[in-house]
């Protein structure tokens, strides 16, 4: 599971691109694996459902859903969710959402600072204690924007980490780069920013956000532990043999959720309906208010190699036709993705418990297709506007 920890975003730039590229309405930025038979999504003429039915690997488990504005264009599960109990995957079907977690972190930050208990200018020695000096002068935003300088993780996602022990693990380690000075990926910062969450609100993580985020946007199927899903709806991962890896849960978790390398940077479980639900309410106020919420997808910070820049637990990208808000999640065996077009309000949402197949299918290398078919076939249609009439 450690080779893997990296993945969480792994095909994220291929992503972004083909996002983008849909949005100006240009050619995929990148051309498709020899190996994969998908025709060009843009020059089919067939309509949503028939195109994600052809594109989806066959024999994968998942789930896909669109949206354009607050409703609801399309859902549909595939495959198997647990192959020995013969569960199929449906839109109600849990699965782990990965480092879409980020986006969730990120939102109670700026909640507690609509609530007055932080700034995000703040070093994190408020909030963290006696912090060494060659990290005195990390912020809440650097943390944020992964430009902390600290390590992408210290250790598996398994291992039984404290709070107490990732916060010393992490200002003890040694620094990639001073703060503020690089883009350096860190699930070990996102996890700080889990820390801090409960040092601020005097609540532990999972509650603050259930209380403060997910209730108010009316998501009852998102968290670590507190849903108490039924275990047949949650969905088993499998890897590139076909073999099982149990549920999330399955593996060492505390009885509050995920331990501390993996809290707050990813491992948070949800469905497609609630991935829909938190869409509308980054549409309006529920959670957060208009000004506090648009600082999530204000693009900060380039990213090394890439058109993009970081907000707070998006990555962001700018194109003629507005801003992209998308973020994605691996583990070597899931595959997700949540990318929201802020001009139009499109919504494309995906996540897969069998990814990849050694000699079948690798749903990596259908991303760019998949994603760049739904979001094409789910865009208003653009209005042309007539000539001027002859006189």
């Amino acid at each position: 599971m450690g080779t893997f920890r990296c993945s969480r975003r792994h095909f994220g730039g291929t992503a972004a691109a083909v996002l983008a590229s849909l949005l100006v309405g240009a050619a995929p930025a990148e051309p498709r694996p020899p190996s994969d038979p998908v025709r060009d999504p843009v020059r089919d003429g067939d309509g949503l459902a028939d195109f994600v039915r052809r594109t989806w690997p066959e024999g994968a488990g998942g789930t896909v859903l669109a949206a354009r504005g607050g409703e609801l264009v399309y859902c549909e599960g595939f495959g198997l969710a647990d192959r020995a109990a013969g569960i199929r995957a449906s839109c109600g079907t849990v699965y782990d959402v990965m480092s879409v977690t980020k986006q969730f972190t990120a939102a109670a930050i700026l909640k507690l600072e609509v609530l007055g208990r932080l700034r995000v200018s703040d070093r994190i020695g408020r909030h963290l204690g006696p912090v060494p000096d060659d990290k005195r002068d990390i912020t809440v935003e650097h943390l944020l924007t992964h430009t902390s300088g600290l390590v992408e993780a210290l250790g598996d996602d398994y291992d039984p980490l404290s709070r107490d022990e990732l916060v010393r693990g992490a200002l003890t380690s040694r620094p990639r780069s001073a703060p503020g000075a690089e883009f350096h990926y860190s699930n070990t910062g996102y996890s700080l920013l889990a820390a801090i969450v409960e040092k601020a609100s005097g609540q532990a993580y999972e509650p603050f956000l259930a209380r403060h985020l997910f209730a108010p946007a009316g998501m009852t199927r998102t968290g670590y532990v507190l849903p108490r899903w039924p275990r047949q709806l949650v969905a088993v991962e499998y890897d590139r043999l076909g073999r099982s890896q149990g549920r999330p849960f399955d593996h060492p978790w505390a009885a509050d959720g995920p331990y501390w390398n993996l809290r707050g940077n990813g491992g948070m479980l949800s469905t497609a309906g609630d991935m829909l639900r938190w869409h509308r309410a980054l549409l309006g106020e529920e959670i957060l208010p208009a000004r506090a919420r648009d600082k999530l997808f204000e693009p900060r910070v380039a990213e090394p190699d890439s058109e993009n820049r970081y907000g707070y637990g998006w990555s962001i990208r700018e194109t003629p036709d507005g801003r992209l808000a998308w973020h994605d999640g691996g583990n070597g065996w899931s595959l997700a993705l949540l990318g929201r077009s802020l001009g139009d309000g499109v919504l494309v949402f995906w996540a897969s418990n069998h990814a990849y197949r050694d000699g079948k299918w690798n749903l990596e290398e259908r991303a760019q297709s998949l994603t760049l078919g739904i979001v094409e076939r789910t865009k208003p249609p653009r209005t042309v506007l007539s000539g001027a009439a002859s006189p």
